[in-house]
């Protein structure tokens, strides 16, 4: 039996590499409008067998997880090039909450799924770097003088985090259209961090 080439090894894991990506994008779209499909349903749409979604995510909690932090990882990159530091603290405050409301448009997904029960310490884990963002830009403000609240910086990260959460369930009950919610979001962070 001869031994697979380096090369054909290479071929393999860009195939499988390939093959993983179009799960994720199938995953992304087919939850976008239903919210409970099966694993079945997203190897469909992906044009693979469910045999091989499994062979890339053993459950379909893994799946989901992957797909979370596929996106938290798109935000924190759309923060990375924003150069958030170079801007007025309040500024940057506003472009980081709309990079991250660009990011739920982007996939409404997050609006009806949560990630999987059990996966609290990866949820906290994926978020990591968007909160790094945040807690830079509110320190920042603090030493400015551009944020007069007193609040303790990393109370303010959890707050405005919550306060994210809150908007995108407006916006999924229809309380609020996507506009009213990505508003009050900002005009409610502004007045939590005491901005002038």
């Amino acid at each position: 039996m001869s031994e697979i080439t380096p090369s054909r090894r290479r071929r393999r894991r860009a195939d499988a590499d390939r093959s993983a990506g179009e799960i994720l994008r199938a995953t992304k779209d087919v939850l976008a409008v239903q919210p409970h499909a099966s694993v079945e349903d997203i190897a469909v749409a992906a044009g693979v067998s469910r045999q091989t979604v499994y062979a890339h995510f053993k459950t379909r909690e893994a799946l989901i997880s992957a797909v979370f932090d596929e996106i938290a990882a798109e935000a924190a990159a759309g923060m990375d090039a924003a150069r958030l530091d170079r801007a007025p603290a309040v500024d940057a405050l506003l472009q980081l909450l709309d990079i991250s409301w660009r990011t739920l448009q982007r996939y409404p997904l997050l609006l009806t799924v949560s990630p999987p029960a059990g996966d609290s310490t990866a949820d906290g884990k994926r978020h990591e770097p968007v909160f790094d963002h945040l807690e830079a830009v509110l320190s920042r403000g603090r030493q400015s003088g551009e944020f007069a609240s007193g609040l303790p910086v990393p109370w303010l990260v959890t707050a405005i985090a919550t306060l994210g959460h809150a908007a995108g369930d407006e916006v999924r009950t229809g309380r609020m259209t996507p506009q009213q919610a990505r508003d009050t979001l900002a005009r409610s962070a502004l007045l939590l961090c005491g901005a002038g």
